[in-house]
């Protein structure tokens, strides 16, 4: 048996929809697997022993009318030369869904909630966690074709390499080795999931009282913008991993943290999937379907009666994270880690 999942992106997306690999297998330890991606997220399906071949699908050659007739056939082939009898469209988009279609799988399966029309290619799934963990919704449509799931597991497999490399990382910026660290997810994709840059500044300052080193950790101009206004309003600057590290260096880093602290972001996601204490803050979406699987109770959403708005922006013009104060979550860190350390 052949099985094709289609999982593109984002960050955080792929690492919820991991434990459907590990269900796969276990399941079906005879069966080829297939996990369809796109660039940004490949890295984390590097090594997975439960995943035998990652296609890559390149969205940009795809945009323009000569890129789609260039690239279209060779993806087809790709797709048919794989001979899948199931195809999981995790993805529930029209791209997804034409993946899923142009594999010949004659059996295809979506999640609930499926857009752009990709549930008239793929059979939704509604199964008994379809308004639970986006994690277990997940993990619905790998029951549906027999998995069972005896065991919830994100397969994330870091080199030797990657690992030196993190710990060399953190000793440049200013960790000894054995100093207890935090990390700090400073950035999102949606500036209304991104808690304000003088709120960290300031759990950045208590933490150094308390001789735990924080660790700013995020990617791209915008996180860098964030962590230089951190920089600027703390007595003692954090360390600035900004950029710094792969996806699997990240995931080193993270690995040895005390706890993780951030918003509905990959990096977080990630640090929950490694079983890392994590602080989740939330606004726009609700911890329900998005919070730190397996820790509901590090999730600190906000109070404002328009929480759970599912948009990119404040509508309102409001900073949807700033009702979350420091002192709340100074608390959660000291229920966490030990009620000493307030």
């Amino acid at each position: 048996m052949n099985i094709l999942v289609v999982k593109l992106s984002a960050i955080g997306d792929v690492i919820h929809a991991l434990p459907v690999s590990y269900a796969i297998k276990e399941t079906f330890p005879q069966a080829r697997l297939t996990w369809a991606v796109e660039p940004p997220a490949r890295e984390l399906l590097v090594d997975n022993p439960y995943i035998d071949e990652i296609l890559l699908f390149e969205k940009k050659k795809f945009k323009s009318f000569g890129g789609f007739l260039k690239n279209f056939k060779p993806l087809r082939k790709k797709l048919r030369d794989g001979h899948f009898g199931i195809a999981l469209d995790l993805q529930g988009l029209g791209k997804s869904a034409a993946i899923a279609y142009f594999s010949g799988a004659p059996r295809r399966l979506g999640t609930c909630n499926m857009r752009e029309m990709s549930d008239k290619v793929c059979e939704p799934v509604c199964g008994p966690n379809a308004n639970g963990h986006i994690v277990e919704r997940y993990l619905d449509v790998a029951r549906a074709i027999g998995c069972r799931v005896d065991e919830v597991k994100f397969p994330l497999v870091v080199s030797e390499k990657d690992e030196t490399i993190a710990k060399e990382l953190l000793v440049r910026g200013g960790v000894p080795a054995g100093a207890d660290y935090a990390v700090f997810a400073v950035g999102a994709n949606w500036p209304n999931k991104r808690w304000p840059a003088k709120y960290y500044a300031a759990l950045s300052d208590w933490l150094y009282d308390r001789k735990i080193i924080p660790v700013l950790v995020g990617g791209g101009a915008v996180d860098e913008g964030i962590a230089a206004d951190i920089l600027a309003q703390t007595e003692i600057p954090p360390v600035e991993l900004i950029g710094k590290t792969s996806l699997k260096q990240l995931a080193a880093v993270l690995r040895g943290a005390k706890f993780a602290l951030g918003g509905d972001t990959g990096p977080v996601h990630l640090a929950a999937g490694l079983s890392v204490s994590t602080v989740m803050l939330m606004g726009p979406t609700d911890a329900n379907r998005n919070g730190p699987y397996g820790q509901p109770q590090n999730a600190i959403e906000v109070s404002r009666t328009c929480r759970w708005c599912w948009k990119r922006a404040c509508p309102k013009g409001i900073d949807c994270l700033a009702s979350i104060t420091v002192r709340t979550v100074q608390e959660k860190i000291s229920e966490i880690i030990g009620k000493g350390i307030m």
